[in-house]
């Protein structure tokens, strides 16, 4: 089963970016779907953004405009660009692979935390 690990996370200021990152262990980075999730203490979890094996994205509305997808298959390597960060932003952003075939994967990482004070 491949392995999540965030970084990134970090205090900013109101406006301020953050770049998270989201490093997916094994040989299949290619094949999986890869989605940002976050969460604050006390509430469901979030969706953010996600991008598919074919690099198609897509985002909540409340960060179009604002966040971007991307990854890089070389470096097995998922990114969330955050731009104009605002306080209600602060939450643990969580990385998640996933996919259907050759059998069905599903996993997280343990998250990276983003605050934003107000």
């Amino acid at each position: 089963q491949v392995q999540l690990v965030e970084s990134g996370g970090g205090l900013v200021q109101p406006g301020g970016s953050l770049r998270l990152s989201c490093v997916v262990s094994g040989s299949d980075f290619g094949q999986y779907a890869l989605t940002w999730y976050r969460e604050v203490s006390g509430k469901q979890r979030e969706y953010v953004a996600s991008i598919t094996p074919e690099g198609r994205e897509d985002y909540a509305e409340f960060v179009k405009g604002r966040f971007t997808i991307s990854k890089d298959n070389a470096k097995n390597t998922m990114y969330l660009q955050m731009n104009k960060l605002r306080s209600e932003d602060t939450a643990v952003y969580i990385c998640n692979a996933a996919r259907f075939s050759p059998y069905y994967e599903d996993v997280y990482g343990q998250g990276t935390q983003v605050t934003v004070p107000s």
